[in-house]
């Protein structure tokens, strides 16, 4: 059976694979280049051999935004499919034009007089990841139990404006290169062994403690989870190649906030363009920031 609202997102969004499918969602590729070679993500490539062509690159990769006629394609075929309410989740707009870009869409949708009478919500997530995968599958469950489009962007406007996501990079060399922490700072870090716990909030990333060795690293990024996190809300976690650390780092984080986390997935090469391979995370939700933006 069709259902009332269509739901379409960027894959910036992490859903663990085949996700998007078993929920119906309509999901934009971003395009991504590494020495000098284009692919479309999670469609030329998978995130782990992407993470592969990362490791044997000397280059940083760059994302290309998701542009205003790849929306109006999108938005022209809910059209024609017939659909009334069109739900819209997109990367943190301080991050990618990407949101500004669906937001052009419509308006000459709507100056040409194609939009019609078709009910078109472009929601900004202000993060990243799973951030904003995993209540995005939350809101097709909602409206499949016969909620309204109206509480299902109650239900948005609520988590966005506390999610929080928190990276524990194990290795500063992609990051020196990326730009994302200073040279001086990351020579610091890896001459005497120290490891940042990073916060990423509303698009705004803070180191918020540099660690040195493996156990204080999982005790204090433990420690930050726990005071940010709300009790018995759910949580959410990421890593890219880094395998038998992600294990050891999910054991305790669950240990510390007393379940396990209710997604996992592999950070995509959204993210990974920035912090790199070598890198695991996790999302909670935190404290309310404030309304989010959505037409």
């Amino acid at each position: 059976m069709k259902r009332k609202v269509r739901f379409i997102t960027d894959s910036g969004c992490d859903l663990p694979e085949g996700m998007e499918i078993q929920y119906g969602i309509d999901v934009l590729n971003f395009e991504v280049m590494l020495d000098d070679v284009v692919y479309h993500e999670r469609e030329d490539v998978t995130t782990k051999e992407f993470y592969a062509l990362m490791n044997n690159s000397s280059s940083i990769p760059v994302t290309n935004q998701i542009t205003v006629p790849r929306f109006e394609e999108k938005f022209r075929q809910c059209i024609a499919e017939g659909e009334k309410e069109v739900i819209t989740i997109l990367i943190n707009s301080k991050g990618s034009n990407t949101y500004f870009n669906a937001l052009k869409a419509k308006e000459n949708l709507e100056q040409s007089g194609e939009l019609g009478g078709l009910k078109l919500h472009i929601v900004d997530s202000r993060t990243y990841s799973l951030g904003y995968g995993y209540p995005l599958i939350e809101s097709v469950k909602k409206i499949d139990a016969g909620q309204s489009v109206e509480q299902v962007l109650a239900y948005l406007d609520d988590w966005f404006s506390c999610a929080e996501v928190y990276l524990l990079p194990l290795s500063l060399r992609h990051m020196k290169k990326s730009g994302r922490i200073t040279a001086a700072a990351a020579f610091l870090g890896e001459l005497m062994g120290l490891r940042p716990i990073i916060s990423l909030i509303d698009g705004v990333s803070v180191v918020l403690k540099k660690v040195r060795g493996e156990k204080a690293f999982l005790e204090e990024a433990a420690k930050i989870v726990e005071a940010a996190a709300t009790p018995e809300t759910p949580w959410l976690s990421l890593c890219a190649d880094e395998r038998d650390f992600y294990y050891r780092f999910a054991m305790k984080i669950s240990k510390q906030l007393g379940k396990p986390p209710v997604m996992e997935s592999y950070l995509g090469c959204v993210v990974g363009t920035n912090t790199g391979p070598k890198v695991v995370a996790l999302i909670v939700k935190g404290k309310n920031r404030g309304a989010m933006k959505y037409e």
